[in-house]
Formats: C-alpha cells, structure tokens, sequence
C-alpha cells in the first residue's frame, strides 16, 4: 500500500469549533476594528504643526523648496 492510499483512507472529519460563518463575522469586526485604529490617526501631523513651525520655516529658505516637482538641480559633473 503506498503512502497516498494511507493518506486518503485515514481521512477522517474535523468539526471545527465554531460555525463557518463565525470565522467572517471575527474577520470583519477585526477589520473595522483596525481600520478605526488607522482612522484615529488620520491628520495627526497637523494636530501638532505648532511644534514643527519653527523647523519647517528654517527649511522654506533651502534650495529646490519653492520648487516641487522640478527635480533636484544638476550638479554641473
């Protein structure tokens, strides 16, 4: 007898623990769950712009800061 005729004739039904749709209803509360998580830290940099003013002026003056999107300058190599 090989091994996968072992295999198939010892299968044997496992009841899980709990009902089939159990395992979606914890998958969805654990999904709204973390994205209430994710949701609550939603615009937190802006909630403290008092902090990082002064360092974010000191910035404003460095070369390329007026120009986003322009890419960096050339190195004139």
């Amino acid at each position: 007898m090989s091994l996968l005729t072992t295999v198939l004739a010892a299968e044997t039904h496992v009841e899980l623990p709990m009902p089939t749709w159990a395992y979606g209803a914890i998958a969805i509360v654990v999904f709204i769950a973390l994205s209430f998580v994710v949701w609550s830290f939603k615009d937190v940099a802006n909630r403290h712009s008092h902090r990082s003013a002064p360092d974010a002026a000191a910035h404003a003056g460095a070369p390329g800061a007026t120009h986003h999107g322009s890419g960096h300058p050339t190195q004139g190599h």
